[in-house]
C-alpha cells in the first residue's frame, strides 16, 4: 500500500489544531463521552490491519451504499443532538441502518480506513445490530463488517428483551428498533501499546458513539448511550466471542 503505519503511540504525535485532542474518555454506570468528531489522538494514519476473525457466520446481507453528503449539516446536526430514550413503534429502514453502521465503523478509503480515528489503525471495535423492526431485514443479531459493508446474521429471533434485561430493565432498549452494541477486542490495540491501548480503546468508542448521535440526528432518529448494563450477561445474550468485551448499547428509533 502506498503509505505505512504509523507506528508513534498517539499521544507521541504532533498535536493537531483540535480542541478534542488530548480529552479523557470516562465510563462510569452511564457511558461519559464527550469527545468531538475527529479527535486529533485517534488519528490512525496509515492502511488498515484487517484482523483475521471466525464468528461461525451465517448469511449475509449486504447493505445499500452509503451516503456522503445529506440535506442537514453537520452544524445542523450536532446543534440538535440530544440523548433521546422514547421511541416511536415505526420501524427503521434498511438505508438508515446502513448510515448509522458506516458511521461507527465503515471503510472511508481505499487503504481501508475508517470513519472514525483508530489508534495505528489497530481498529479493536467489533459492531452487532440487535435487530427488532427494520423493513426488510428479520429481527435478530447480526455482527457488521466493514469490508464488505454488509450484516451477517449470527442469531435469530428478537431478543431486545434480553439485551434490555441484562442492561439492567432499560425499557428503552426493549422498545427500540435497533441497538447498535459495540464491543472491543482490547489486544489489538495493547499488542501495540502495552497498557495504556486499553485508553485508546475507550477514546475510539467515544468517536463511534458520537457518529452515530449525530448521524441519527440528521436522518431524523434518536439515539442514547447506554453503559450500565452486566457485562457477561449482555456478551452471552448477544453470543459475543469470549474476547470480546462489550462497551456500550445504542437504542436508536424514531423519538417520540
Amino acid at each position: 500500500m502506498g503509505r505505512g503505519v504509523d507506528d508513534r503511540a498517539p499521544d507521541e504525535k504532533e498535536p493537531p489544531n483540535d480542541p478534542a485532542h488530548g480529552r479523557p474518555w470516562l465510563r462510569g454506570e452511564m457511558l461519559a463521552f464527550l469527545l468531538a468528531l475527529g479527535g486529533g489522538a485517534m488519528t490512525g494514519q496509515g492502511c488498515a490491519q484487517e484482523p483475521a476473525r471466525n464468528h461461525g457466520l451465517q448469511e449475509e446481507v449486504r447493505l445499500p451504499e452509503p451516503r456522503t453528503s445529506g440535506p442537514v449539516s453537520v452544524e445542523e446536526a450536532i446543534h440538535g443532538r440530544r440523548s433521546v430514550r422514547n421511541f416511536r413503534t415505526d420501524p427503521i429502514d434498511l438505508p438508515q441502518v446502513s448510515q448509522l453502521l458506516w458511521v461507527a465503523q465503515g471503510i472511508t478509503d481505499g487503504n481501508g480506513l475508517r470513519a472514525v480515528p483508530s489508534a495505528g489503525a489497530t481498529y479493536p471495535l467489533e459492531t452487532y445490530l440487535i435487530v427488532g423492526e427494520v423493513q426488510t431485514l428479520a429481527p435478530g443479531v447480526y455482527r457488521y463488517a466493514p469490508e464488505r459493508h454488509a450484516l451477517h446474521l449470527l442469531q435469530p429471533g428478537d431478543l431486545r428483551e434480553e439485551m434490555a434485561t441484562a442492561a439492567l430493565g432499560q425499557s428503552w432498549i426493549a422498545d427500540a428498533p435497533i441497538t447498535i452494541l459495540v464491543a472491543a477486542v482490547f489486544s489489538r490495540t495493547t499488542g501495540r501499546y502495552g497498557d495504556r491501548g486499553r485508553q485508546y480503546v475507550h477514546m475510539e468508542m467515544g468517536h463511534a458513539a458520537q457518529n452515530v448521535y449525530v448521524q441519527a440526528e440528521a436522518l431524523g432518529l434518536g439515539t442514547t448511550m447506554v453503559g450500565a448494563f452486566h457485562d457477561q450477561a449482555l456478551a452471552e445474550a448477544a453470543g459475543l466471542p469470549s474476547e470480546e468485551l462489550p462497551l456500550g448499547l445504542l437504542p436508536v428509533g424514531v423519538p417520540r
